[in-house]
């Protein structure tokens, strides 16, 4: 499996939903995003903290979740 060293839960923040790096940027949002269209250079654009990892490890997330599996993320 790659690593999903990008997605955290923190409580606290954004309800403790899983987020980029700790940032205020949830996991759903940017796969909201490129399921709306866009590619991860407009989703990096529009949100400049992330970088293409982030983009690519929130979408692998989402297929594992998808896939009904758990995955151990980092937590604070």
């Amino acid at each position: 499996m790659d690593s999903l060293d990008r997605i955290t839960m923190v409580p606290g923040v954004c309800g403790g939903q899983p987020t980029i790096r700790g940032l205020r940027i949830p996991v759903s949002l940017i796969v909201r995003h490129v399921a709306d269209g866009q590619t991860s250079a407009q989703v990096i654009a529009e949100y400049p903290e992330l970088e293409p990892e982030d983009v690519r490890q929130a979408l692998l997330y989402a297929a594992w979740a998808a896939a009904g599996r758990t995955v151990a993320i980092a937590s604070s």
